[in-house]
């Protein structure tokens, strides 16, 4: 769950919190309506969001006094500044993990390109083959249908089609410029492991949960067909 996501779960609190007609501080007590459930439900999924985030300096009883505020219409600053301040820290920890990200890419690409078997385009973009096929490449207007196994530097798995057992298709030009490139160098039948820098790829917004600000990406890539495009 992002900073922004909690932040709107903690607004969706208060709200219920307002409706709520069971115990307004439970203190250890027994959980004796739907509500006081209810409550306390959102509470743990906060906590579990700021939690996964590590955002261990947060305070529990600050966020509680800032829906109460809310509730009391006493809030000490108001909704946008209370925005700029959560974009803020978002962007701030979102420079400070591209940053790192970026400094163990560069020395593991660096590294990399010194194996006789890595080929390093002019983009940046590097690659083994693994099997090269017979069959024809395609065009940045095709859609292909392909396998891969997609993992970060440190290993970590975070899509395959491979270990789903099913090929999927795609449109060459509708993927990262890693992969528009990649891809119209294989033929049909061929099996690549791409070395995909963060520029070539998500850059700094990242992707979803696995692929963080900065990160380089890993994919072994097997083309199963072409379908030509117009």
């Amino acid at each position: 769950m992002t900073l922004r996501k909690l932040a709107i779960v903690a607004l969706g609190a208060a709200t219920l919190t307002s409706c709520n007609e069971g115990n307004d501080s439970l203190d250890g007590a027994v959980l004796t309506t739907n509500w006081d459930s209810l409550s306390y439900s959102i509470g743990i999924s906060v906590g579990n969001g700021l939690k996964g985030q590590k955002l261990n300096e947060v305070s529990p009883n600050v966020i509680a006094q800032g829906i109460n505020d809310v509730l009391d219409s006493t809030a000490l600053i108001g909704d946008e500044q209370a925005n700029a301040i959560i974009g803020a820290f978002i962007d701030k920890q979102r420079n400070e993990q591209a940053a790192a990200a970026a400094s163990v890419a560069n020395g593991f690409l660096e590294e990399n390109a010194k194996n006789p078997d890595v080929v390093v385009t002019g983009s940046g973009l590097q690659y083994i083959v693994i099997q090269e096929g017979t069959g024809e490449k395609p065009a940045a207007t095709d859609k292909v249908k392909v396998h891969y196994h997609g993992t970060l530097v440190n290993g970590n798995v975070f899509d395959s089609s491979v270990d789903r057992g099913e090929p999927v298709e795609f449109p060459v030009n509708g993927v990262i410029p890693g992969w528009v490139e990649g891809l119209q160098l294989m033929s049909v039948g061929s099996k690549y492991k791409f070395f995909i820098p963060s520029e070539l790829a998500y850059g700094e917004r990242g992707a979803g949960q696995m692929i963080g600000p900065g990160e380089t990406l890993i994919f072994e890539v097997e083309l199963l067909g072409i379908t030509k495009g117009e």
